[in-house]
């Protein structure tokens, strides 16, 4: 059983290695065994290329044809083409994107490992020796990506291309737009009594005395923090700089300079934080925080919802619109000034998809009707906070086919997109032709879309 085991977590640890660095030979097989199958200019393509990128197609749970493989060779074909214009154009990406992007992936893949330790174990390296034996890797990746980026930098549509493009497509092309909401809320917040601040204070000095006497801090931070999100990653949030952060957690922070190293109490508009530090590249710093979130008592929520209750009654009286009241009487300074207009934090715009509103919101929307005014309900706010608040629905789609009238964007989204696929196309026919192009002769069976790697 647990040779089952080890061998389905092995499996498991390649597959996500293969999606994290696409285009990396996991067998590392020296280039003097391993077949080259296409020279493009200066660049050179592996068959052990081929068959990484076959196998991330395999992991994705992609379909495979008789035809996949040569799809995938075309692709390859494409990315190389890409790369080595790119050294001609001398297109160059700072060191600094290479590192903040090289950290970004290696943190993906030590999540699929467990953790650092288990991602230097796995492959015998260092940390550092890791990020820089995919260094290149990335860096070539990420020009080829400004590459493609300059060559569609100019393409734009106008509104009269939209609508022709929108006319040309079929019905079964277009996207079915999932129904969304717009609302208005009102929120008050609870008072938070002095004695629930000392409690809150006083749990984090204890977790500071734990540390201090040989307990683990990212231990305590998956089992106390109110921030659940980095709880999981036992309150780690990954390379942050200044502005990353509010300013008095900022502070506090970059403050710190050894490793292990524990803040006072800190309070920001979170809540209250203790942050412990971990290491310093640069401009940026690694530090693990746990996070608590003073909870109001039961008879402050039931202050909060009478009141709330005599806001939502002068409103449905008349004696206020609900953008009036929200003007008025809202805690929330970001709606208010909107006369009470939630904003979606993934789009920035003010319409919601469900997935996308708190489940509380979300429960209370489906039993309201347009323009009606809810009865108070308590919530969590994006920060964490609890409050009390009133929603009225401003307006609703139904789920629908696209169409020009009430979809523009999406449609012009879709029209800029497909323009610039007709400029990269006519991009690879050009540079087909003054590239020095040679294919293994076992894969010019290939149908391809582009002929001109034929030549």
């Amino acid at each position: 059983m647990h040779n089952i085991k080890d061998m389905i977590k092995k499996i498991s640890l390649i597959i996500s290695l293969i999606i994290v660095f696409s285009n990396l030979n996991l067998n590392a097989q020296d280039k003097s065994i391993d077949g080259v199958i296409v020279v493009i200019g200066q660049k050179i393509i592996l068959k052990s290329d081929l068959e990484t990128q076959m196998l991330h197609k395999k992991a994705q749970g992609n379909i495979i044809t008789s035809n996949t493989r040569c799809e995938v060779f075309e692709e390859i074909l494409f990315q190389t083409l890409l790369l080595n214009q790119s050294e001609i154009d001398s297109v160059e990406v700072s060191e600094i994107q290479i590192e903040a992007e090289l950290s970004r992936r290696i943190t993906l893949f030590e999540d699929q490992m467990g953790g650092r330790a288990q991602l230097e174990e796995y492959y015998a390296k260092s940390y550092g020796e890791i990020k820089e034996y995919f260094r290149e890797l990335v860096r070539d990746q990420m020009k080829t990506q400004r590459m493609q980026s300059e060559i569609t930098a100019n393409v734009k549509v106008t509104p009269q291309q939209v609508k022709e493009f929108y006319k040309k497509l079929p019905k079964d092309s277009l996207p079915l737009i999932e129904s969304e909401v717009e609302i208005s809320q009102i929120v008050i917040y609870p008072e938070i009594k002095e004695a629930q601040i000392t409690k809150i204070k006083k749990e984090l000095q204890d977790y500071k005395k734990r540390v201090e006497s040989g307990d683990d801090f990212a231990v305590l931070a998956s089992l106390y923090s109110d921030d659940i999100g980095s709880a999981e990653e036992g309150g780690e949030l990954g390379w942050v700089k200044r502005g990353d952060l509010v300013p008095e957690f900022s502070e506090a922070a970059f403050g710190l300079e050894n490793e292990g190293e524990l803040t006072e109490i800190i309070k920001t508009e979170f809540g209250y934080h203790l942050i412990q530090f971990i290491e310093r590249k640069g401009s940026k710093i690694r530090v693990r925080h746990i996070l608590k979130i003073p909870k109001p008592l039961v008879t402050e929520n039931i202050r909060a919802k009478k009141k709330l209750d005599s806001i939502a009654t002068l409103i449905r009286k008349g004696d206020y619109t609900f953008e009036e009241a929200a003007a008025k009487f809202s805690q929330d300074k970001n709606s208010r000034k909107s006369g009470g207009i939630l904003i979606n934090q993934y789009t920035g715009m003010s319409k919601f998809k469900s997935g996308e509103i708190d489940p509380a919101t979300n429960y209370i929307l489906k039993q309201l009707k347009l323009s009606e005014v809810s009865e108070p309900y308590e919530s969590r706010s994006m920060r964490g906070k609890n409050e009390i608040k009133i929603v009225v629905i401003k307006s609703r789609t139904k789920a629908h086919v696209a169409n020009i009238k009430t979809d523009y964007q999406k449609i012009s989204d879709m029209a800029l997109a497909y323009k610039k696929k007709t400029v990269v196309d006519k991009w690879i026919v050009e540079k087909q032709k003054t590239t020095y192009i040679k294919i293994n002769p076992e894969y010019k069976k290939c149908n391809f879309k582009y002929s001109g790697w034929l030549k």
